[in-house]
């Protein structure tokens, strides 16, 4: 059986041991479902273990690379998928009491995307209700209760991808799927010390996924390193006539090979100067020292300054609008009450009461917001600030009163559709992840992928994980 270290190693090199066949895959998915079986219900993190799937795509994988036939980096790696995303024949419950027997005849495009790669799936992620649509005050807004953040358990792992969050974190999966309509995949990503990426909107088909803001949601991957994000970003990206939000063919594909960053092109870096009213102490003091490292190893690290305006307020009206669409059965059938949050039994109510005309006007605001970042981005390649300006925050905090903070990047990167990482930076003197937090212009994913490449082959934070007994 392989020892403690194999469980934080990262895709690329367990893809390397699997290809030279020093690796079993049926192994290493035992490996991975014992630590979750373990581990996996002191954080909350699974919203179920799926061992028959998982040992028997790892047995199919083992077979076919002792013949020869070795599909790429995901395969034979074991991964857990955030349970918005339908997996035929298994309960899909959206995190939600409503939804908790919902069963679907047909795999989402990116489980399919996974499976042709030969990636294992060991679990469905826990996660908040509906992907927070209908709002939630407080972290134990979903079936599985309140995920824990393997660094310390007394602590959340923030978003609604918060099962996957802590799932990679204590090194339950290799990685883990994740969606973010506002903040799902960054803010988990630097709670929890791992690397995020939210990819442009519409190069990753949604089909199969919970809709909740559908102009608004992407998906993406969760893992220990920019170059694991890239790898499997590759496998799952592409045009989908099953989305009609993907973007075009010639759009939507992405090919990573290591190689590819020797010969790509000097970025020009912004720092953010506004993206935060304030920063905590505590998370400022090693997103300085990261800085010193972007200005080391990126020739221009200029300053820049967001573009100011109602943005987030726009954003906060899409969400609202398009999620009282989306779930207007649950809304208009009462059932909305099952929902175990407080705010989200009453949220969809107040959000049924905005007027065509007001998700005009955001839309309208949208459009100005994207020409102006458009302009921005024909001088920057990517512009970098704090992922989150505080470090993981108690369970028990009441998110709407005391997690409260102005985030026009949030805001802005989500309704323009832009890609962004985060990846761990530091520690706080409580020893709490810290994220540095990349955005690039939309379709520009390689350009974020890039510069958290660089910022990692300079420091060792994502080698770092929690000591979990």
């Amino acid at each position: 059986m392989p020892g403690e270290e194999i469980y934080y190693l990262s895709v690329s090199e367990l893809a390397k041991r699997i290809e030279a066949k020093k690796l079993s895959p049926v192994d290493l998915t035992h490996a991975y479902l014992d630590r979750s079986q373990r581990l996996g219900p002191r954080f909350n993190a699974y919203a179920r273990l799926t061992p028959e799937i998982a040992l028997g795509q790892a047995k199919a994988a083992e077979k076919e690379i002792q013949r020869g036939h070795y599909r790429g980096p995901l395969h034979g790696i074991p991964y857990a998928a955030k349970d918005l995303l339908a997996v035929k024949g298994l309960p899909t419950t959206w995190g939600a009491k409503p939804y908790a027997h919902q069963v679907f005849d047909y795999n989402a495009t990116v489980i399919e995307h996974l499976n042709r790669v030969g990636a294992v799936m060991i679990g469905k992620a826990a996660m908040i209700e509906l992907a927070g649509g209908m709002g939630y005050r407080f972290a134990s807004a979903s079936l599985q209760g309140a995920a824990k953040n393997p660094w310390d358990t007394t602590c959340w792992t923030c978003g609604s991808s918060s099962g996957s969050g802590a799932i990679v974190s204590a090194g339950l999966a290799a990685f883990a799927i994740g969606t973010e309509t506002w903040g799902s995949i960054i803010c988990p990503s630097a709670f929890c010390g791992v690397s995020g990426l939210r990819p442009t909107y519409g190069r990753v088909s949604r089909y199969g996924a919970m809709a909740l803001a559908p102009s608004m949601d992407k998906i993406g991957p969760m893992a220990r390193s920019a170059e694991d994000c890239a790898r499997i970003f590759a496998a799952i990206a592409g045009h989908d006539p099953k989305d009609r939000g993907t973007v075009p063919i010639d759009k939507g594909a992405f090919t990573y090979s290591p190689s590819m960053e020797l010969h790509s092109r000097p970025l020009r870096v912004g720092w953010i100067t506004n993206a935060w009213k304030s920063i905590e102490p505590a998370v400022a003091k090693p997103v300085a020292a990261a800085t010193r490292i972007l200005k080391k190893y990126f020739s221009s690290v200029k300053d820049v300054a967001l573009p100011v305006g109602p943005w987030e307020e726009a954003g906060n009206i899409i969400v609202a609008v398009e999620c009282a669409a989306s779930f207007r059965p649950l809304i208009r059938s009462g059932r909305v009450s099952e929902l175990t949050d407080p705010l989200g039994q009453i949220a969809g109510y107040v959000n049924e009461h905005y007027s065509a005309a007001d998700y005009l006007q955001a839309l309208k605001v949208r459009e100005i917001v994207q020409k102006k970042m458009d302009s921005l981005f024909e001088t920057f390649d990517v512009i970098v600030t704090a992922a989150q300006p505080v470090a993981a925050t108690p369970l028990t905090l009441n998110l709407e009163t005391d997690l409260a903070f102005p985030d026009p990047l949030g805001g802005i990167g989500n309704i323009c559709g832009l890609p962004a990482m985060s990846v761990p930076c530091g520690f706080t003197e409580k020893n709490l992840p810290v994220g540095l937090q990349f955005v690039g212009r939309a379709g520009d994913d390689f350009a974020v992928i890039q510069a958290a490449r660089t910022f990692q082959l300079h420091s060792d934070w994502h080698k770092r994980h929690p000591k979990i007994h």
